[in-house]
């Protein structure tokens, strides 16, 4: 785009495609790309040894509060347009979506009913402590982005059998960002189809500029976050491999919050 600054925030839930996509549009576009790292980058380096589903809620509320961290000091180094893998409202949304389905999405009903009546002492303050999260992000992204990009869930979600994510917990996820978006007046679009239509969409919407033909962006996208997951999966099987499954084990985790 000519000398027009645009920062553009792209939405949606796990298994979306936002990685890939915000990656081919940043390379196709020459405008930097912005993120958090990943969950499980942090817990590697902040939380060595467990994986998201075995977090406590407090625990939880560091790893929200650590990529919000990252997204903030990523974005704030950008002098001009840049293009967000997510926003920083993700987190909350997530942490919000939890709050209504349980701190295990994936955890069966005994667990999920065993996790309710364990947090009935806390979870008044932990509601309270959301809603004002929710207003300070939603008051940042009011102030940072110029408009938003949201990509519905239209793919499988990825069966890696360590995040702790269901079908329902996806849809739940995906309204309440769509509702957020709706909450804070930006400007945004829906953008569905393969990774290809998508990142030839927004480039129409947003008129921007090609530097990198969009096939090539979007091979080269594909191999570095393969080159990315592989890293992550390799430190996933190593503590799967490892996990404790006791059945002192099992019962702390059914009983945690």
């Amino acid at each position: 785009m000519e000398n027009k600054i645009v920062r553009l925030a792209v939405s949606g839930t796990y298994s979306s495609g936002k990685t890939t996509t915000t990656e081919a549009l940043s390379i196709a576009t020459g405008i930097p790309r912005t993120h958090a790292k990943t969950s499980r980058e942090i817990l590697m380096e902040d939380i060595p040894g467990k994986q998201v589903q075995d977090l406590s809620a407090g625990e939880l509320i560091q790893l929200g509060l650590r990529r919000l961290e990252e997204r903030i000091h990523n974005e704030a180094m950008q002098q001009g347009s840049f293009i967000s893998d997510g926003s920083v409202v993700h987190e909350w949304v997530y942490g919000e979506a939890r709050m209504q389905v349980g701190i295990n999405p994936s955890a069966n009903i005994v667990h999920r009913v065993l996790n309710e009546i364990v947090g009935l002492p806390v979870k008044r303050f932990y509601k309270a402590y959301m809603n004002a999260y929710g207003q300070v992000v939603k008051n940042r992204a009011k102030r940072l982005y110029d408009a938003y990009v949201h990509l519905p869930v239209e793919f499988a979600m990825v069966a890696d059998n360590h995040r702790p994510v269901s079908e329902p917990f996806r849809a739940l996820s995906d309204e309440i960002l769509l509702k957020v978006l709706d909450d804070i007046e930006i400007p945004y679009h829906i953008v569905r189809g393969t990774i290809p239509e998508r990142v030839e969409q927004i480039m129409d919407i947003f008129k921007f500029d090609v530097v990198v033909p969009v096939n090539e962006a979007i091979d080269m996208a594909k191999e570095r976050v393969a080159a990315d997951l592989a890293v992550l999966e390799a430190d996933a099987r190593h503590h799967s491999k490892n996990r404790d499954e006791s059945v002192i084990q099992r019962v702390k985790y059914a009983l945690r919050y």
